[in-house]
């Protein structure tokens, strides 16, 4: 077939049929078509060829429309003659997006850390799997001011290598089994929001006696003509639970309280939230009684060591099975130089000691070598009561002193709690960041003892609660530290330095009433539940706390129990 012409072509079509669009029906001005417009609208492009790829980088059309909705009229719209980066690296586009200011870690935080890592927010002090470490070594590092994860130099990174460091599973203090009930598991953020105002506490009966405080150690801590060795003084010491204290089973007998415990268990319930190790505790309910006790072989009577510090020492494994830095090691060292420091820091003499109104309670001179340690025991009680009980709910507990001192004002005797806080090795893993107590600790005090709050949070908040349930006037802390850092059986005495336990505890944050209120969270749950045995333990792994209940054969000397119990203690030997 012939190909046609366009003349041919044009001839063939019918008539009236033209070429183009149709004739338009829009309304015009002036000869000129217009569309109807509000003047709320905005003014954008008339086109915008890039805006596929601009939606992609900025989330698509809705991160676009939520970015620009609350802005004013024709505010932030882009120029319809964008300019295109050039290959210049100098040269880049200012970006006139609105961006929210936050705080925190959210995406658009404008927070930017620096230097090495440290510990994020915490609504759990303690509980290490909630925290992130932010920043890593050199560099500054934190999140894009302009929002998102940032990448490549600026970036935010958790830390040097966190992405790819194995997550530390610690064992439990103690095994649940198959019998015990799990009945309440409660998490550090609820803890932390309980709040429970309590009076002053009044005292009962003291016993025991003190030695006067030997005031030679007040000297300028640090200073080389301060420091002293560690000297081993064997002396009778007792830390007897609250269910076999004879003075707390006279005092049941009389119906003087409800919950019965001892400073060292209190302190621990108190302070849970700043806890990272596992711990238990034993809560027996006889009656409408309440015991709190700890187990035979229980990690309470143990010091911890760096627990809070951002990189805590490492466990134990099977190539560093005997490392003297490991936390079961420092936990040892830490708990036996507690035990001599006190010890050494007295004056003991028979003509000017203090004499309480009982004798001691728990020393026999029938059966013991060692002469008693200076120790007087309190027995106070705190009202835990709220205007809605029918009836008050009272609490004893037994508090410790170790020393007395004159004061040089007036020369009344002031009480005293005596500590020890102990220095391994400064530059080796686990030691959190500390100084070099002894170039630091007479010349920078304050930043020693700060970085001391923060890696020893719960111990020393553990420590001030003792000291305020005691009514102690003052609390001294020691500084003891390594001869050689490589050996932990030789220490030196660098210093001690003196506290007002309420003063302290204000310097670390710690909040008695969140304190008391946990304590009558716990009782309260007891007391809704018949007479039995019950466990608390604090999850070794999450800052969670779980109660069970469990046969009241549990811990008792029967063998396959006890070995459970006492692992931790083979463990450390």
């Amino acid at each position: 077939m012939a190909p046609m012409s366009l003349q041919d072509l044009v001839a063939s079509l019918p008539t009236g049929e033209t070429w183009g669009p149709a004739a338009s029906e829009e309304k015009t001005l002036n000869g000129v078509p217009y569309a109807p417009f509000s003047k709320g609208d905005k003014l954008g492009r008339m086109a915008d060829w890039t805006a596929e790829g601009r939606d992609k980088e900025r989330g698509g059309r809705q991160q676009y429309t939520r970015n620009y909705r609350d802005q004013i009229y024709g505010a932030g719209t882009q120029t319809g003659f964008e300019i295109q980066q050039t290959e210049e690296n100098t040269f880049s586009l200012v970006d006139n997006t609105r961006t929210t200011k936050t705080r925190g870690f959210g995406r658009g935080g404008g927070t930017v850390f620096r230097g090495r890592g440290q510990r994020g927010a915490q609504t759990q002090r303690g509980g290490r799997g909630t925290f992130q470490r932010v920043g890593g070594r050199g560099g500054q590092q934190g999140y894009d001011s302009r929002g998102g994860r940032g990448g490549g130099r600026g970036g935010r990174r958790f830390g040097w290598k966190d992405y790819d460091k194995p997550q530390r599973n610690r064992d439990a203090s103690v095994v649940a089994k198959p019998d015990w009930k799990l009945l309440e598991e409660i998490d550090f953020a609820r803890l932390m929001k309980l709040n429970l105002e309590t009076s002053e506490g009044e005292d009962i009966d003291n016993y025991g006696f003190l030695y006067y405080y030997d005031r030679t150690f007040d000297k300028q801590p640090g200073a080389p003509t301060s420091q002293r060795k560690l000297n081993i003084i064997e002396r009778a010491a007792y830390n007897v639970t609250t269910s076999d204290d004879p003075v707390i089973q006279e005092l049941a007998e009389k119906d003087e309280a409800t919950i019965f415990a001892t400073d060292n268990i209190l302190s621990m319930l108190m302070c849970a939230p700043r806890s990272v190790y596992s711990w238990d505790l034993v809560i027996n309910r006889q009656g409408n009684k309440i015991y709190i006790d700890k187990r035979d072989g229980s990690n309470l009577d143990m010091v911890t060591v760096n627990e809070n510090a951002a990189e805590a020492p490492m466990e134990t494994t099977e190539s560093t099975k005997d490392a003297i830095n490991s936390p079961q090691a420092l936990m040892m060292e830490a708990t036996r130089i507690n035990y001599m420091f006190p010890n050494q820091t007295v004056v003991e003499s028979e003509t000017s000691k203090r004499e309480m109104q009982n004798p001691h309670p728990f020393y026999n001179p029938a059966e013991e070598s060692d002469p008693p340690a200076s120790k007087s025991y309190k027995y106070r009680r705190f009202d835990l009561s709220l205007e809605k009980d029918d009836e008050p709910l009272h609490l004893i507990v037994r508090t410790e002193l170790d020393a007395v001192v004159k004061n040089n004002i007036n020369g009344d005797d002031q009480y005293l709690t005596i500590k020890a806080l102990n220095e391994f090795d400064n530059k080796a893993q686990g030691s959190g960041g500390a100084l070099d107590w002894r170039t630091k600790l007479a010349s920078q005090r304050g930043a020693v003892v700060a970085t001391e709050m923060k890696n020893n949070s719960c111990k020393l908040a553990r420590w001030t609660v003792q000291s305020i349930l005691a009514n102690a006037d003052l609390m001294k802390l020691g500084f003891v530290s390594r001869t050689n850092p490589k050996s932990p059986d030789s220490h030196v005495i660098l210093g001690v330095l003196g506290y007002k336990p309420r003063e302290f505890a204000a310097q670390m944050n710690l909040n008695l009433a969140n304190g008391w209120g946990i304590v009558r969270t716990i009782a309260d749950i007891c007391l809704q539940k018949p007479e039995g045995k019950y466990v608390l333990v604090k999850d070794p792994n999450k800052p969670v706390l779980r109660l069970y209940e469990v046969p009241q054969s549990t811990f008792e000397e029967d063998g396959e129990d006890m070995s459970v119990a006492r692992t931790g203690d083979d463990d450390d030997e």
